[in-house]
């Protein structure tokens, strides 16, 4: 199972951005789809939660500034980030669990700077 991500980038305080992560390969049958991010020196801490009947759960520092969402059909996950704040900025990555077992993407840079 491979995950491609995308959306990062760096943007000014305030500002907006849109990170996707596709899972293909292998038998997909993914349970729960996640964010995560680690800024530099910091431990890789949990951003936002989904499963598969749409259930979410968020870190409070994000609460109401961040939306996940997936598209089973397309074993896509999205995380919508408004209001961005200069402490977002970290590498951000996906997460599925697949059968029990977890697979993690490669990190894209989010860099909220003015």
């Amino acid at each position: 199972v491979q995950l491609q991500a995308s959306g990062g980038g760096l943007v000014q305080p305030g500002g907006s951005l849109r990170l996707s992560c596709a899972a293909s390969g292998g038998a997909l049958n993914i349970f729960v789809m996640a964010w995560y991010r680690q800024a530099p020196g910091q431990n890789r801490d949990v951003v936002a939660t989904i499963t598969r009947d749409d259930n979410t759960n968020y870190a409070d520092s994000v609460k109401g500034r961040f939306t996940i969402s997936r598209d089973n059909a397309k074993n896509t996950v999205y995380l919508q980030m408004n209001s961005l704040k200069p402490e977002d900025t970290a590498v951000y990555y996906c997460y599925i669990r697949n059968y029990g077992m977890g697979y993690w993407g490669k990190g894209t840079q989010v860099t909220v700077s003015s």
